[in-house]
C-alpha cells in the first residue's frame, strides 16, 4: 500500500494501558469507524509470539478499512507480517539502511526533533516524519517538547509530509495551525478515551480543520 498524505491526517498509536475487558483489536476497529486514517502498532513489553500474532489481527484489519498498519521500531517483524511499512526513531536503524531491507514499496516513518534530523531522514528515503513531542506526554518520557517555531521549521524544511505527534488532544490541537502538518498522531486522546469512536471521530473533524487552507 502506497503512502497517501490524506493517510496521515489522524494517525494512530496503538497502547495496551487502556484495555481493560477489551482486545486491542476490538480497540482498533473503535478508532477505525471513527475515521482514523493509519495505524501504527507500538509494543515495547509484549513477548515476540504475541507481539507477531496482535500485529497479524491488526493488519488484517485494516485491509478490511483500507487504511494502512505500520510497525513500530521493528523491521525484521513488518518484513515478516506483510505491513505496510514501519517507523523507526533518531535511536533505531537508519531509514536508508530499512529501505534497503524492505525494499521500495513500502511506507518508512521516522522520528523527527530537529531540522537536521528532518533533511537526513528525507535525504536517506524516509517516506514521512513523525515531529515532537509537541506537547507535554507521558508516553515519551524524558523528551522535551518541540517549539512551534521548530515544527514549522521542519515541514517547510523537507518535501515529505511531517505528522505531529505528543501530548495532541482536542484542548490543543488547533495551536499547531499553520505550522504546515498534514496531520496528527495520537494515543491517549483516542485510545484513553471511554468512547474511542466518539474520541476518533472529534479529533478527525479537528485535524481535517487544521490542515484545509
Amino acid at each position: 500500500m502506497n503512502l497517501n498524505k490524506s493517510s496521515l491526517l489522524l494517525y494512530a498509536v496503538t497502547d495496551r494501558a487502556w484495555l481493560g475487558e477489551h482486545t486491542l483489536t476490538w480497540q482498533v476497529e473503535e478508532s477505525l469507524k471513527g475515521g482514523v486514517t493509519m495505524v501504527q502498532i507500538r509494543e515495547k513489553h509484549l513477548d515476540r509470539t504475541r507481539f507477531k500474532a496482535e500485529a497479524l489481527e491488526l493488519k488484517a484489519l485494516c485491509r478490511r478499512y483500507s487504511v494502512p498498519f505500520i510497525v513500530n521500531d521493528d523491521v525484521d517483524l513488518a518484513m515478516e507480517i506483510g505491513a505496510d511499512g514501519v517507523h523507526v526513531g533518531q535511536d533505531d536503524l537508519e531509514a536508508g539502511c530499512v529501505r534497503g531491507k524492505l525494499g521500495p514499496n513500502k511506507i518508512i516513518g521516522v522520528s523527527a526533533h530537529t531540522v537536521e534530523e528532518a533533511v537526513r531522514a528525507q535525504a536517506a528515503g524516509a517516506d514521512y516524519l513523525g515531529a515532537g513531542a509537541v506537547f507535554p506526554t507521558g508516553t515519551k518520557g524524558g523528551v522535551s517538547p518541540l517549539t512551534y517555531q521548530t515544527l514549522r521549521a521542519i515541514c517547510a524544511a523537507v518535501d515529505i509530509p511531517v505528522v505531529a505527534i505528543g501530548g495532541i488532544g482536542p484542548h490543543n490541537i488547533m495551536e499547531l495551525a499553520g505550522s504546515g502538518i498534514c496531520g496528527a498522531a495520537v494515543v491517549s486522546s483516542i485510545y484513553g478515551q471511554p468512547d474511542i469512536q466518539s474520541a476518533a471521530r472529534t479529533l478527525r473533524a479537528m485535524c481535517w480543520k487544521l490542515v484545509t487552507p
